[in-house]
């Protein structure tokens, strides 16, 4: 920062530009807009699985700002929480709060007001239901997920349920009603995550061990447990992807894909479980990263084409 100052007229601060760019990108680190995006992936794949015919598409615009609201209130009041445990961990020591290039307060009140505004403008211009889970999902992620990472290793299956909502919020924001077919992507999202963070977890257990956080392994000698829960989690993701097709939502274009790439995550993850290293880690994690956003493609290409070949029958 820089002072001007004329004859005539009072001394005027200047910001460095580079000041300003440094903290927007510190304030796109707080949002963490790679997750914002999956989340605007899994809701539009949520909202178009729950048409039944042709239909607005301006509610799915609303639901996606106001659902991106929320989700970045959620990663803002995450950061806040956890900002003394970043401090701790090499991959995070350089975040915006544990390096003091934020202030907690600032931190805390964009995220909040994000989270409020959103649920809040989901209120106005999409529905109830739509609105109502959106707000429970940001508590559950904030303030049970987020401290009960410091307490015990569950916490990995009750982060998994604000992280599998994205696609119901989606349907619940077409006018599609809590039922199977919303169950079932809720499914699989939810037991998508496990062998994704689980190789996470792994990979990072020194990290997290320092900051005192209880992800599994933790730290601990464990050999073949991370793994061997991340096989049986990925065992138990093929029949739930299957759900989609079993009701109606999708035909055995999506079923078969399903299938193949189910097959490919749990090799992977019976990899990881064999030889537990960051090699084998690490393939579970990019083979996860091509599994959602390739099964969420074709499952929602199978659905508009199954909608399209019923209309014409």
């Amino acid at each position: 920062m820089s002072a001007i100052s004329t004859p005539n007229r009072p001394v005027v601060a200047v910001v460095a530009p580079s000041v300003a760019v440094s903290r927007l990108a510190d304030y796109i680190e707080i949002a963490k807009l790679r997750i914002s995006l999956m989340v605007l992936m899994t809701v539009s794949v949520g909202y178009i699985l729950a048409l039944q015919e042709a239909a607005s598409y301006v509610p799915l615009l609303h639901a996606c700002l106001g659902v991106s609201l929320s989700a970045i209130g959620a990663s803002a009041v995450n950061q806040w929480i956890e900002r003394k445990t970043d401090g701790r961990m090499r991959r995070t020591m350089n975040r915006a709060l544990p390096a003091q290039r934020l202030a907690p307060a600032e931190v805390l009140t964009l995220g909040l007001i994000c989270a409020i505004v959103g649920s809040g403008y989901l209120l106005m211009t999409v529905n109830v239901m739509t609105a109502a889970m959106t707000f429970l999902t940001f508590v559950l992620y904030a303030f049970v997920y987020t401290p009960l990472k410091r307490v015990t290793s569950l916490c990995t299956a009750v982060g998994a349920i604000p992280g599998a909502m994205p696609p119901v919020l989606g349907w619940l924001a077409a006018g599609g009603q809590l039922d199977w077919m919303a169950f079932s992507l809720f499914g699989v999202l939810f037991l998508w995550q496990f062998p994704h963070f689980l190789a996470i977890a792994w990979m990072y257990k020194d990290d997290y061990c320092a900051a005192g956080l209880r992800m599994l392994p933790a730290g601990k000698s464990m050999p073949h447990v991370t793994g061997l829960l991340a096989v049986c989690y990925a065992l138990g993701l093929i029949p739930v992807s299957l759900l989609p097709t079993y009701f109606g939502g999708a035909g055995l274009v999506y079923a078969t894909v399903a299938v193949i790439l189910g097959i490919a995550y749990l090799v992977a993850s019976i990899g990881f479980a064999w030889d537990e290293t960051r090699a084998s880690a690490r393939r579970v994690l990019l083979t996860s990263l091509v599994y959602l956003p390739l099964l969420l493609a074709v499952l929602t290409w199978d659905h508009l084409r199954l909608l399209e070949w019923l209309r014409a029958v």
